[in-house]
């Protein structure tokens, strides 16, 4: 059987062109290569042509698209054949909604609040303005409602096979509330003059029976349903009637459509109405991405039945949930969860189930308390591992060369400040201006708070939101705990001091709801007080994620390696002692996590970012390339009076992006890959132009400036110079590259593997990051002898990676125990090279294993011309004796803690003492 804790997982990103049945052909490779577990992305039903499974329409149901029973069966025994157990990526906050293929949705649709499934969705029904009933705005048109309406692209339509109406918009149904029938069939019989045909008139006497606006009920319209689909020659008449009465291209019919669509559970809108409108919590700004009230237990329920079977089946053996942050009260749902595991589980299981979330922690912030959660995906354990591999003394000269080049002068306190505000009043308006109204209306439920108006209380409101450091506070129904008391009192102190206004007492008042304090006050409404500081706590993670990881992560490029989720642009970089410090802190409280380099919503490939890394050694001829390539392609850039196309700053980013990527010669996919590239990052930016406001001009001045530049025709000069600067950073990346590998291996926690990093991993974000992978070629590499000097001086090929990865992954298998529960002591490192190791020991009882990995190979390398061929440092251990090379043929046995000709090859010794 596969650990309960993993030893080491690989991701595997499901489509319907990489199926069940190609993951069960990888069981035998991920079984040599050294795996314990699948790391699955979500495979549970999809929308039909998902590339990325997170918007699921039926959590009960397999992806049929991904093979469905059958092919997950073969896959399930193929994993047990070889030892490997499986995570699901499953998805609690939310489904996709829109199109016609979510049952429960479209019933929400059909009727409204009576719907049973009204209750899973987070929709504030009475907020859809100028409606006498309650409704849930639908922003689903790709133009104004009156144009589309006029346009005849709004149609009524019937389904003979059901007995029902909808309207439709291209692909996507909007169910017609069955109590509205009777008109339809009316105006239909009477336009398709049938009234005296004998189909006519049994379709008007059915009509007939449900004169009353509350019928038929929802137990009564399946029977309604079937009683108009039998009625002989009924299909034919409303047809026609339709056709006639309710037509886009006439007037009166318009007219007619629009008073019945009025009459619904649902206003439909252009789809920009959503940033200012919208009525139900959705997955960021994601519209076809609907929140989930999975507190509700029987919600809980209904979303977990199919996962409780495949734990109770053994054919699931961990969960990682993502998006945590979105739920109201992450901590009751991992009690649930926890209670389901137990229960699906045989009673003499000894271990808890393996759960991991999806929680970007900042620097410092510790993992809150979910109860049954064995840590993270591993975010923050890629930017320690970058920060330790990064120059401290380059981070500087690297921001000053940035700033003197595109000109900018914003810290990143205003930047961010800057990109939130953008948020606020764009994207994420609609769920802001709930939040205010809903503090306004606590405010005015007593006498000593009404003076605070809705604008004073948007203000304060609005400023806590730019203050707020972190994605998320975990207040509960019971209160704020000590920590995220703490944090709030932080926020109010800041915010105290930017407020302007006559009335700073209003942040006592907003203390106290946020807090939940208020709601032990009898004269406020506790429910309201509750829901408000809970939906506060669900809006601050997507505001802190589209401000700064889809914003400013485009916008400040002094190194964009720093720029991956949960890091920042302006981090530190980590002394020895800080990064031996966070390894035994975690050692203590966060072993279960996952150590990732790359993972789907990596911002570049785990090389790419190790080859930008770089730059941190070599800031000084970074500075004078990066001006001779802006003087060498000056004649590419259009210019317009003070403007110019592209920006400076968007110039900057692809240099640096170049770098990261550098295939050595470009060929016309990977223009097209960079050209993709350019265009999400500017948009993201949405500085010259953006997702929603879309410069197509300056796009294409964009990407004609990176075809330009990657043609020796029009760049010629800088194409030469720029390759050569790039072979240094790709000999310092590859470097960087495997000692990356060996801290994620080596370390506490679980190493995960993103699929296809074996290799040399230099993509973008996604979609590129998701491109098919050759595991041919990696199966074939694995054959392989591990010969490190010829993988050395074969190392572009990137097997050398492949082979270090598993020879770890053995070690790590050898030793499973000391790797699980084991010490961590840092080593002290003595010669001319010793701040370039970073060296450790694991030991569990008996086993002591002593870790040696190099960083900082500019000196070792003499800038990047060559790879290292002798470093000056030796290990100095309490316990003398002799060792046994683990990463060598037959584990050769070593006298001396020298580390000069352990090295060379590999920068990674890993020694066994006897």
């Amino acid at each position: 059987m596969p650990p309960t804790i993993p030893r080491a997982t690989y991701r595997l990103q499901f489509t319907k062109d990489f199926t069940f049945d190609d993951a069960a052909a990888l069981a035998p490779y991920l079984k040599q290569l050294g795996i314990s577990h699948l790391y699955a992305s979500p495979f549970l039903k999809a929308r039909p042509g998902s590339t990325h499974g997170y918007d699921i329409i039926d959590h009960g149901q397999l992806n049929p698209e991904l093979g469905g029973e059958e092919a997950f069966a073969r896959l399930s025994d193929a994993l047990k054949k070889h030892d490997l157990g499986l995570i699901l990526d499953f998805v609690p906050n939310h489904m996709g909604v829109g199109h016609a293929d979510n049952a429960w949705w479209l019933d929400v649709l059909e009727w409204g609040k009576d719907s049973p499934y009204a209750q899973a969705f987070d929709i504030d029904w009475d907020a859809v303005p100028f409606r006498h009933n309650p409704g849930v705005l639908l922003p689903i048109l790709g133009k104004p409602y009156g144009e589309a309406l006029q346009s005849g692209e709004i149609e009524l339509k019937y389904d003979a096979g059901t007995g029902s109406f909808a309207a439709w918009y291209y692909a996507n149904k909007l169910p017609i509330n069955p109590q509205r029938y009777n008109e339809i069939i009316r105006t239909a019989v009477i336009a398709a003059d049938a009234a005296q045909d004998a189909g006519g008139k049994e379709l008007l006497a059915l009509a007939d029976r449900s004169r009353d606006l509350k019928t038929p009920s929802y137990r009564e319209a399946p029977a309604f349903k079937e009683a108009l689909r039998s009625i002989a020659g009924g299909a034919t008449i409303i047809e026609r009637g339709l056709d006639a009465a309710y037509r886009g291209d006439d007037e009166a019919g318009r007219a007619q459509l629009h008073r019945l669509l009025e009459r619904q559970n649902y206003r439909i809108a252009y789809w920009r109405v959503a940033f200012a409108a919208v009525n139900y919590r959705r997955f960021f700004d994601i519209n076809e991405l609907a929140g989930l009230r999975v507190e509700q237990s029987i919600v809980f329920r209904s979303i977990h039945e199919r996962v409780e079977r495949l734990i109770r089946d053994d054919q699931l053996q961990g969960l990682r949930l993502d998006h945590i942050d979105g739920l109201r009260d992450p901590a009751q749902y991992t009690r649930r969860l926890q209670q389901l595991t137990r229960k699906a589980r045989p009673k003499n299981s000894r271990e808890p189930f393996y759960v991991i979330v999806e929680k970007i922690l900042a620097e410092g912030e510790p993992l809150p308390a979910l109860p049954g959660v064995a840590g993270t995906t591993g975010y923050e354990w890629l930017n320690v591992i970058s920060h330790v591999l990064a120059d401290g003394a380059g981070l500087a000269p690297l921001e000053a060369t940035w700033r003197a080049f595109t000109g900018e002068q914003a810290s990143p306190a205003d930047m961010l400040d800057g990109a939130k505000r953008r948020v606020i009043d764009t994207m994420l308006a609609s769920e802001f201006t709930v939040l205010s109204r809903a503090l306004a209306r606590i405010a005015a439920g007593h006498f000593s708070t009404r003076d605070y108006t809705l604008n004073r209380l948007r203000e304060a409101l609005l400023l806590y939101a730019l203050e707020f450091p972190l994605y998320r506070t975990y207040v509960t129904a019971a209160g704020a705990s000590a920590t995220d008391r703490i944090t709030i009192d932080l926020v109010i102190g800041r915010v105290r001091k930017r407020w302007a206004g006559p009335d700073p007492d209003i942040f006592d008042f907003l203390r106290k709801a946020v807090t939940l304090d208020l709601a032990r006050d009898p004269s406020y409404s506790a429910p309201r007080v509750r829901n408000f500081a809970l939906k506060l706590q669900q809006f601050t993670g997507p505001l802190m994620a589209k401000a700064m990881e889809d914003t400013v992560f485009y916008r400040d490029h002094r190194l964009l390696a720093f720029n991956e989720v949960g890091g920042h642009p302006d981090a530190h970089a980590l002394t020895i002692g800080d990064f031996h410090a966070l390894q035994r802190r975690r050692l203590d409280k966060e072993s279960g996590s996952l150590t990732a380099t790359a993972t789907h919503d990596t911002k570049r490939g785990e090389d790419a970012r190790a080859r930008i890394l770089a730059l941190t050694e070599m800031a000084g001829d970074w500075d004078a390339a990066v001006r001779k390539w802006g003087e060498q392609n000056a004649a590419l850039i259009e210019r317009r009076g003070k403007s110019r196309r592209p920006s400076a700053a968007h110039e900057y980013m692809i240099y640096q992006a170049l770098i990261g990527a550098w295939p050595g010669t470009p060929d016309a996919e990977f223009i097209e890959r960079m050209k993709a590239y350019v265009i999400k990052a500017a948009r993201e930016g949405k500085q010259q132009t953006s997702w929603t406001t879309p410069d197509e001009d300056y796009e294409r001045l964009l990407t004609e400036f990176v075809g330009a530049v990657l043609d020796p025709a029009s760049a010629g000069d800088f194409l030469q110079s720029f390759a050569g600067f790039a072979e240094r950073t790709s000999v310092l990346g590859a470097l960087n590259g495997l000692s990356q590998v060996a801290l994620k291996a080596l370390t506490p926690g679980v190493p995960d593997f993103y699929q296809g990093t074996e290799f040399w991993d230099l993509s973008l974000v996604d979609p590129d990051n998701r491109r098919p992978v050759d595991f041919q070629k990696r199966r074939d590499a694995l054959l392989h002898h591990a010969d490190w000097a010829a993988l050395a001086r074969d190392w572009r090929t990137g097997e050398i990676k492949l082979a270090l990865t598993k020879a770890l992954l053995d070690v790590r298998s050898r030793f499973a125990d000391l790797f699980r529960e084991g010490d961590y002591q840092p080593v002290r490192v003595s010669g001319a090279h010793a701040r370039h190791i970073i060296a450790f020991t694991r030991s569990f009882r008996r086993q002591r294993i002593v870790i040696a990995v190099g960083r900082h190979f500019g000196p070792l390398t003499d800038g990047g011309w060559r790879w290292p061929e002798r470093i000056e440092a030796s290990l100095e251990v309490e316990q003398s004796g002799r060792y046994r090379n683990l990463l060598s043929p037959a584990d050769a046995a070593i006298d001396q803690l020298d580390l000069s000709a352990m090295l060379t090859d590999i920068p990674v010794a890993v020694l066994l003492a006897e």
